[in-house]
């Protein structure tokens, strides 16, 4: 399997699942089995995980990439032993973190949940292909990260404003919007990704979809609530 497929979700996961460690092996940069250089998506997901895993209180050297040929035996061998002997200096997760897995997994999880708003926020770093070592350290910084859950934007439907057009529920890509024929619609805030399709597509006459950053979003309209009255065009 080629190592761009390795989700960020997979590593946390295996994290929330109490795994001590998480080690990726890849082809050698710029000797993609594939020609999709998938290898530099990779490495650009670990090093955004890495900041990320600082944000939340976990050790970072409990991941780790390497990058190798399917004929270096020796050099897999050694990168996976120096792994296991790091891990077991770090312990079971916790150990290295003042923490304990029952205390991180409400964080790991809160992160999971964000993954496709933060594969998408950071959308142009992760596709891109860096030259060198040097640039590792700065593609990705913690004050960066710190903004980026600080910014976490919420989608709001204004029932005093939606029309009930429908474009919204259907161009949303995780289904997260429930309406019907004359019924006002809502966003389902725990099944949206964020990924701000409903605001764009939203007709600018009507401009029912609000952004929210920074604030709690109102809660939804009551069932009851959400029919939409139509003047009949006899009256």
């Amino acid at each position: 399997m080629c190592s761009g497929r390795v989700d960020l979700d997979f590593v946390l996961r295996a994290f929330a699942n109490g795994m001590e460690g998480v080690f990726i092996g890849g082809c050698r940069l710029n000797e993609c089995n594939y020609t999709t250089h998938g290898n530099y998506h990779a490495l650009n997901m670990v090093l955004l995980c890495k900041r990320i895993m600082e944000h939340i209180g976990l050790n970072p050297e409990r991941l780790r990439i390497a990058f190798m040929s399917s004929g270096e035996g020796n050099l897999f061998a050694e990168e996976v032993n120096d792994f296991t002997r790091k891990v077991k200096e770090l312990g079971p997760i916790g150990a290295s973190e003042e923490n304990d897995l029952e205390a991180l997994r409400p964080r790991i999880q809160e992160v999971r949940e964000l993954v496709p708003y933060i594969k998408m926020a950071e959308r142009e770093k992760l596709e891109s292909r860096l030259e060198s070592e040097a640039q590792y350290e700065g593609l990705f910084t913690a004050e960066e990260i710190d903004r980026l859950f600080r910014e976490v934007v919420s989608y709001y439907i204004d029932p005093e404003k939606c029309q009930a057009c429908g474009i919204c529920a259907r161009r949303c890509p995780a289904e997260a919007i429930v309406g019907g024929k004359n019924r006002i619609h809502v966003i389902d805030q725990d099944s949206c990704i964020k990924c701000g399709t409903c605001l764009e597509v939203c007709p600018p006459k009507f401009g029912a979809v609000q952004e929210i950053m920074g604030e709690p979003v109102p809660p939804p309209i009551p069932e009851e609530e959400r029919t939409i009255e139509r003047k009949s065009k006899s009256a």
